[in-house]
């Protein structure tokens, strides 16, 4: 299955981590919402990211390390849309400026909130307005 999905994690303290070529990047306490694709297979890029043994390579493989995901929105497309789906989530959310994006020329890929359920209607919200029609994928 290909696709687009927005992992949604939990960061429970104010942290700071060194990611890569960002530097030094705080974290709030609170709950992020990570844009990606997986053109390859949405199953084995997010089980990538949820898995603990791995080589660090992307922004995501820092924060992974000190967050626990909660939850995953997803749907399924031929075409990429997850800087469709980041560009309506900067329009009413707080994002860590070059998270996820180097690969492209959006200003993030990562979205904060401090309420998981606003959080994660407003990804459901960006899915649906960007044409597709999400599921969501876990459940704790």
């Amino acid at each position: 299955m290909r696709g687009t999905y927005v992992m949604i994690l939990h960061v429970p303290y104010d942290i700071a981590l060194s990611v890569g070529e960002l530097g030094r990047v705080d974290f709030g306490a609170g709950y992020y919402a990570y844009v990606g694709s997986a053109l390859g297979g949405l199953e084995g890029r997010i089980g990538r990211h949820l898995g603990r043994e791995k080589k660090i390579h992307w922004h995501i493989d820092h924060l992974m390390l000190h967050a626990r995901a909660v939850d995953v929105v997803l749907a399924e497309s031929e075409e990429r849309k997850e800087c469709e789906i980041a560009a309506r989530l900067a329009e009413d959310l707080k994002m860590v400026r070059g998270f996820g994006s180097s690969d492209c020329r959006c200003p993030s890929h990562l979205f904060y909130h401090q309420d998981r359920n606003s959080l994660t209607e407003a990804v459901v919200r960006a899915f649906r307005e960007a044409g597709l029609r999400p599921r969501r994928g876990m459940h704790e």
